[in-house]
């Protein structure tokens, strides 16, 4: 940031120097160059024709200087087939005088014709009365002076700017300096909290740090929720094997001779724990994404064809908005949509009907079928772990389980009702939306 600040002040101080360069120089040149015309309009009003047809002056100039040898000021008249008129400071030097000129108006120009000494000339040539005769009248000043005051004025202009430009790039560099120094205060309490002698960034800080704070200590908050909870998962699954292992422990133990039953039996639920709790951590994992995003016919449409073929018999139908994605992983939401579609087509009459509908800030998916329906006093026991109503048919009694914890980790929620239209089941699942 300092270096960048450095680069544009330096690139904006040294285009306005030479704009302001250029215009001093100019306004300096301009007003020795009206001194110049000033003298030159004197002695064109000076001028005469004498008796003889020779040019002269009927009063001389004022400055003193074009009666001094090589004082640095002259003046010139010449004109066709007349000798040349000059100042008495020229001494035995002449101007020369351009050829093919003929200047109406004042005509300034520089001159390198006498050695070490730079001029500046105006000239102009004029018809005199009584002459017919183009008289060229010329004044001539060493640019000594004009230059000396130019390099002076460059002089001044350089010191200020490299002083503006100094100042200016130690202020950004105190303002950038002491700008960021609050995020020195965010990792001192960053290493602190590394260290285990804090929680949390607790101390003032100015207001354009404070939402990033907010936002540290969010991220806190969220992974220490998240720790928590694969704490917990890990416990209920090691409280959730070890009555199976005991089982199996203790049958071995005294050689039962049911022991390759109840092994089977016994892996069997502690499969189903696995399964249930491995998907939870899954969508507890996957739940802080912000952009998950999965299309919801076409996860409808992946879960239908699986599910035709393990229920060739049952009729199953969809129908909704096909563009709504919800703000989920897609194998969650497969695997939710699985469970729930099988569901349906195992306990159900050959019948499954989805719908798919915009709920405003959630996607809402109605799967209903044609079976015996639920008594509303037992909906609610369906979710616990390992509830079954139907002991009949094969299952490990998760899958409802499964779908609520998953759809409650990422905001959503699911119900059992009665269907109106079918007659059987109808399970409401909402989940959140996906934006765009």
């Amino acid at each position: 940031m300092i270096l960048t600040a450095a680069a544009w002040i330096t690139i904006l101080l040294i285009g306005g120097g030479a704009a302001l360069d250029r215009v001093l120089t100019n306004s300096v040149e301009q007003n020795f160059d009206n001194q110049l015309e000033y003298v030159l309009t004197a002695m064109i009003a000076s001028a005469e024709i004498g008796p003889d047809g020779e040019i002269r002056m009927n009063r001389p100039l004022g400055d003193q200087r074009f009666l001094e040898p090589n004082s640095g000021l002259y003046w010139q008249i010449t004109g066709p087939g007349a000798m040349p008129f000059p100042s008495r400071s020229l001494w035995d030097r002449a101007l020369k005088t351009p050829a093919g000129h003929n200047d109406q108006a004042v005509h300034f120009r520089d001159s390198d014709e006498f050695r070490d000494e730079p001029l500046r000339i105006a000239e102009r040539n004029i018809k005199l009365p009584d002459s017919d005769i183009s008289w060229t009248f010329m004044v001539a000043q060493s640019r000594d002076s004009l230059d000396g005051q130019i390099q002076e004025l460059r002089s001044v202009l350089v010191i200020s700017f490299l002083l503006l430009a100094l100042g200016l790039i130690i202020l950004a560099a105190l303002q950038t300096f002491y700008g960021l120094w609050p995020l020195r205060a965010v990792r001192q309490a960053i290493a602190q909290m590394r260290s285990g002698r804090e929680s949390r960034v607790t101390d003032a800080l100015p207001d354009e740090v404070m939402p990033m704070v907010n936002e540290l200590n969010a991220l806190l908050d969220h992974n220490e929720k998240q720790a928590e909870e694969s704490r917990r998962h890990a416990g209920n699954l090691a409280h959730a094997l070890k009555t199976p292992l005991t089982v199996i422990m203790n049958s071995a133990t005294a050689q039962a001779p049911d022991l390759s039953e109840t092994v089977i039996r016994e892996a069997t639920t502690m499969r189903r724990q696995v399964d249930h709790h491995l998907a939870r951590a899954r969508a507890v994992g996957r739940r802080g994404h912000s952009h998950s995003r999965a299309q919801v016919w076409d996860s409808l449409e992946s879960v239908e064809r699986a599910v035709s073929r393990l229920y060739a018999h049952v009729r199953l139908d969809m129908a909704g908005d096909k563009t709504l994605a919800a703000r989920v992983e897609r194998q969650d939401l497969d695997e939710m949509l699985g469970n729930l579609i099988e569901n349906a087509a195992k306990y159900g009459g050959g019948s499954v009907f989805v719908t798919v509908e915009d709920a405003g800030d959630f996607v809402e998916l109605l799967v209903e079928d044609d079976g015996r329906g639920i008594p509303e006093g037992e909906r609610e026991r369906l979710f616990d772990r390992g509830a079954r109503l139907d002991t009949g048919k094969p299952g490990t009694g998760l899958g409802l389980a499964i779908v609520r914890d998953v759809v409650e980790i990422y905001g959503g929620s699911v119900k059992l009702e009665e269907s109106e239209d079918l007659g059987g089941l109808l399970v409401r699942l909402r989940l959140p939306k996906a934006l765009g």
